[in-house]
């Protein structure tokens, strides 16, 4: 008579990789990217042009090495930098200048507070509500 041959059981051992929690290893891979300069080239293979030049002579790169058509991958380190410090200076003052022109506008709840004072003096509490509910749930 055959003995019959059982499995024993065997503790799971845990995977290599575990599970992404919160995201850390979408943050982890972008990090390398932009550790290997991965996302510069992308957006400089997005840009026009006109848009490297202009790019290439805010980051102080010298004429006689201003070529539109070479791959960052292409490019040596110390100019890479440069392009990426450009980048982030040119964005710092758009930002700061998107920060002033907005600054000049009135904010649009501003209207609509008016028009809840006028309806507080005309008496009408129902329509004063509506335009204050209207600035408290951020419409404008």
């Amino acid at each position: 008579m055959p003995a019959s041959v059982h499995q024993l059981p065997t503790p799971k051992a845990l995977p290599l990789v575990q599970p992404d929690r919160g995201d850390w290893g979408a943050l982890r891979a972008e990090l390398h990217k932009r550790c290997a300069d991965q996302d510069l080239a992308e957006l400089w293979r997005d840009m026009a042009p006109g848009e490297r030049r202009t790019l290439l002579a805010s980051a102080a790169i010298p004429q006689a090495d201003r070529d539109i058509r070479q791959a960052i991958e292409d490019m040596p380190k110390p100019r890479r930098d440069a392009i990426r410090a450009a980048i982030h200076r040119m964005s710092q003052y758009a930002s700061r200048l998107r920060e002033r022109m907005d600054g000049e506008r009135k904010h649009p709840s501003r209207d609509l507070a008016s028009h809840a004072r006028e309806a507080l003096a005309e008496g009408n509490t129902e329509g004063a509500l509506h335009w204050i509910s209207m600035i408290e749930r951020g419409v404008a």
